[in-house]
């Protein structure tokens, strides 16, 4: 019966895809003003559904979820007419003569799966470059985040017909039965493991896919950095919703000569930024879920503790952790970590740093704390990585004006503003060739007389 209701729903949405309402400019534009004045209108219920999952200010929730989604709105608010609009291309001599352009084409139906860690942001934000594409929706948020995915249906439900957009909500039951469907477009944000699966199912009707992944993303401080700034930016990006950000920092690799002064000063920011008793802050998050709490518990060393460790078992929650002289081999090196624990690895010279990162999976983010210039040109010639900052954290993926998105492991495929609109759209390459002309060189027979003159016009 599961499998029935999708299977009814998306045969609603491909015929009302079918009629053409979704690609006029003011349908779209219309869209999007419905779906900017719900968030706001429903703003309370959201954060409170945010603190209820993971334990979220009001702040944080702004900030990190709800702000970003209001602000990809109105870029595309204000962008979406020349996103839809023809791109002119030049068209050969040969061609002549003849009118070239690429013509923006939504996929149709799409899939929107989300995780649990940003479960409002990786959910709409998604949506809204969808339907500025010209696309209907289904949505399925993670079932590990449940007030946030009711919230988010609520809030959908009260925009847009099913027809149009629509959420399901459920577990694995539920998502099986949505990859068993032929959409037209996939975009999945979640771990590596689940991405496979996606792409498998996708493989069957070879339907496009997007997949917004992770991974463990490496933070390098060089000794020329200015020290105490670069740890006030690593402990935000490192435990700002409680470490369980994708492009989290999800480990340092220090100069050795500079190893105490920066856990030093990291301990000083954490203290700073999150009180001596980070578990008493109502502003600092807690971990999802039970399982997940003792995951990370497990991959704690008490002997490798340089400060923090403690935890609160009934909550959930772990205060910011750093970890010292860890190796390659310990466990918490072994997988991403998505939690507040924060190892510290040193390295002796920088060609060391460039061939560790190298000989290890692609990660999301890469960020380098340095003011040499060498280093900085180094960091972008020799190491593959989905984006990051230079003197800074997570912030590269807080703009519509880039593209957002993970390489090789950590992900395929980019969205956000520009990139966001193309991720949902397939351009179709338009010639359209004159009838008051007509070159016979392409026309057999072929004589030396066409060869010369096909020469001349493609060489």
């Amino acid at each position: 019966m599961r499998e029935q209701k999708i299977e009814n729903i998306l045969q609603q949405q491909k015929e009302f895809f079918s009629t053409g309402a979704t690609l006029p400019l003011q349908f779209r534009l219309r869209a999007l003003g419905k779906l900017k004045a719900a968030i706001i209108k429903n703003e309370n219920m959201l954060y409170q559904a945010l603190q209820s999952d993971l334990g979220k200010s009001r702040a944080e929730s702004f900030m990190c979820e709800l702000g970003l989604t209001l602000t990809e709105i109105s870029w595309m608010e204000k962008n979406l007419k020349k996103l839809m609009g023809n791109q002119k291309v030049k068209t050969p001599l040969a061609q002549f003569a003849a009118r070239s352009w690429q013509s923006p084409s939504p996929y149709g139906n799409v899939l929107i799966m989300s995780p649990w860690n940003y479960p409002v942001l990786l959910t709409l934000e998604p949506l809204v470059d969808a339907l500025a594409a010209g696309n209907t929706a289904i949505l399925k948020p993670s079932a590990y985040a449940p007030a946030s995915s009711l919230a988010v249906k609520r809030l959908l439900e009260e925009c847009f017909p099913g027809k149009y957009v629509c959420v399901v909500t459920g577990g694995r039951q539920e998502n099986q039965a949505l990859l068993q469907q032929r959409f037209d477009k996939i975009f999945f944000t979640g771990s590596p493991a689940v991405g496979k699966e996606v792409l498998r199912h996708a493989s069957e009707y070879l339907t496009p896919v997007t997949l917004e992944l992770g991974g463990k993303s490496p933070c390098i401080v060089e000794k020329s950095c200015n020290i105490p700034l670069a740890a006030r930016r690593i402990v935000f990006g490192k435990f700002v919703n409680c470490g369980q950000t994708c492009v989290a920092p999800d480990y340092i690799l220090c100069d050795e000569g500079i190893r105490d002064r920066l856990v030093a000063s990291i301990i000083k920011e954490i203290r700073k930024q999150f009180g001596s008793r980070p578990l008493e802050n109502g502003n600092y998050g807690k971990i999802i879920n039970k399982k997940h709490y003792c995951r990370l518990k497990s991959l704690m060393m008490p002997e490798k503790i340089a400060f923090g460790g403690k935890c609160d078992d009934a909550a959930c929650r772990i205060e910011p952790t750093v970890m010292t002289d860890v190796d390659w081999e310990d466990p918490v090196m072994q997988e991403e970590i998505f939690g507040p624990l924060l190892p510290i690895l040193t390295y002796k010279s920088m060609e060391s740093v460039w061939k560790m990162i190298e000989s290890r999976p692609r990660p999301l983010a890469l960020y380098c704390f340095t003011e040499n210039p060498m280093v900085k040109r180094q960091m972008l010639s020799r190491c593959r990585f989905g984006g990051g900052c230079i003197n800074d954290t997570v912030i590269h993926l807080a703009t519509s004006e880039m593209p957002f998105g993970g390489v090789g492991e950590s992900g395929m495929g980019c969205y956000h503003g520009k990139a966001g609109f193309a991720e949902f759209t397939h351009y179709r390459s338009i010639v359209d060739k004159k009838t008051w002309f007509d070159l016979p060189v392409r026309y057999q027979p072929y004589t030396k007389g066409k060869l010369k003159l096909a020469e001349l016009f493609m060489r």
